[in-house]
């Protein structure tokens, strides 16, 4: 009798919390979903959204992650179980898919389920197109809510959506494909509809939600992003951001994850991620599962420059280290980049990349085994900033070639005057090494990427041999083969 009655407390308790709270709305009405806690912390924000205590939220995850799940179908079925009277505005990128995500709406508010939970909110029974003697509208496109105020819009992007209006107006990935996103027209059509048309349907009080995978810089949300920042009585929004791979400097406070770990690994395993991120290349996988997109062609330096590979190393060339060190107030958490470059002639050589956080013991500890491994990278090239002094004063007695260098200008002026070397095709980039994908990204992405250690580093480099004779320094050839190099 105790067990049976504990049963039935357990029961109604979890159908209290269903109507409260998004994440146990979504376990009770699908006894199929799987919560990883990701989804914890995305519904704690969309219960906010649901009580207006979030007026503007963005929602940044890779693909297959489970965002529409609970945006675009969880989502709305809840608000019309705690509000009837709601007013609801859901997009995507196509009229079908909007459709499939109202239908699925519809067949959550129809489960027995749902009416155990929220009995005063129904659908009207029959697919109508009219609202013909007096009965509710439902269809595919539009629903409403049995005796309240309550009605469902769903549009494809550009679709029209005139004379109804949202207190909830949810944008599910607005973009198709790259082709689209790529495409200015197409962005600044998306961006016209959403000014011009979405925005204008707003109710008085309204939330907007934006969920998406990052494909463009100058995509919906960068755009809005960067208004915000250049106007503040522009919408301000709170960003949830979300990559497939941990990233510490980037991280949302609200991520559990240590560096690299997976968002989803229960779906998607680390091993998974490493094989995805190979396959689609660095271009996709920083942006769609990342979330941060980079420029196509590049700012100060273009993609369309690095594609310069060698696998042999000219003998006699000139190899140097180059080292960005941390500063000692973040030693905990800085990133530190150590590169073995090379010159022959008018051409320089990328070689080997060390690049991670390090604290002033384990970057001493990576200089020394950069120098065990590369002897013949006899200058050890140190900006003169940050841990530079120190360490040059901790290790001048023990390795030689401890060198000082004091650079001149801004970050950017010292990239811009590096530049023509990759635009005339003297930089040339080891063919196997692991790490070049992600050098090359970093190169790219400066002056507005958030790593800039490999870019300050490879920048120096360049500046130093450029400005000392080509010493011959004997046979230092070198054939590389994927087992060659230290992992980034």
């Amino acid at each position: 009798m105790i067990s049976g009655l504990s049963r039935v407390n357990e029961h109604l308790l979890a159908q209290t919390l269903a109507r409260q709270h998004l994440v146990e709305f979504a376990e009770y009405t699908d006894a199929n979903y799987t919560t990883n806690w990701h989804h914890r912390v995305l519904c704690e924000k969309l219960d906010k959204l649901v009580a207006k205590k979030i007026k503007r939220l963005m929602v940044f995850m890779p693909p297959r992650h489970g965002k529409s799940e609970l945006v675009s179908r969880k989502l709305p079925a809840f608000i019309f179980g705690r509000n009837p009277d709601a007013s609801i505005m859901a997009t995507s990128y196509s009229a079908d898919l909007a459709q499939r995500m109202s239908r699925d709406v519809q067949r959550i508010i129809d489960s027995p389920k749902y009416g155990e939970l929220f009995p005063e909110t129904s659908l009207y029974g029959k697919n109508i197109r009219t609202v013909a003697n007096g009965s509710y509208l439902r269809n595919s496109d539009i629903f409403e809510i049995v005796g309240y105020k309550g009605s469902y819009r769903g549009a494809g992007v550009g679709g029209g959506i005139t004379g109804m209006g949202g207190d909830y107006i949810i944008v599910d990935d607005p973009v198709k494909n790259r082709e689209d996103v790529n495409s200015l027209v197409m962005r600044d059509k998306l961006w016209d509809w959403y000014t011009s048309t979405l925005y204008t349907r707003r109710e008085k009080d309204a939330a907007i939600l934006i969920t998406l995978t990052r494909w463009h810089e100058d995509d919906l949300a960068g755009r809005l992003l960067e208004l915000a920042q250049k106007e503040p009585n522009a919408d301000q929004w709170e960003v949830l951001m979300f990559p497939a791979m941990c990233e510490e400097e980037r991280k949302h406070p609200e991520d559990i994850r240590e560096d690299g770990m997976a968002l989803w690994p229960d779906k998607y395993t680390y091993a998974e991620l490493v094989s995805t991120k190979a396959t689609v290349g660095i271009y996709d996988w920083s942006a769609l599962y990342q979330q941060r997109p980079q420029p196509a062609g590049g700012t100060i330096f273009q993609r369309e420059w690095m594609n310069k590979e060698y696998e042999e190393l000219p003998a006699g060339a000139t190899l140097i280290q180059t080292w960005d060190l941390p500063f000692k107030d973040s030693e905990a958490s800085a990133k530190c980049a150590g590169i073995i470059m090379a010159r022959k002639g008018a051409e320089i050589f990328f070689v080997d990349v060390v690049n991670d956080k390090m604290s002033f013991t384990t970057s001493v500890t990576a200089i020394r085994s950069m120098t065990a491994k590369h002897p013949k990278a006899r200058a050890k090239v140190v900006e003169d900033k940050a841990n530079g002094p120190a360490i040059i004063n901790y290790l001048q007695k023990e390795i030689p070639g401890m060198i000082a260098f004091n650079p001149k200008g801004s970050k950017e002026d010292r990239a811009l005057s590096v530049a023509p070397y990759f635009e005339a095709g003297n930089v040339y980039f080891p063919k196997y090494a692991p790490w070049k994908a992600d050098l090359i990204s970093d190169l790219i992405r400066f002056p507005t990427g958030v790593y800039k250690d490999t870019v300050d580093a490879s920048v120096q480099g360049i500046l130093y041999l450029m400005d000392k004779p080509n010493d011959n320094l004997g046979d230092s050839s070198l054939r590389l083969n994927k087992n060659s190099y230290w992992k980034r």
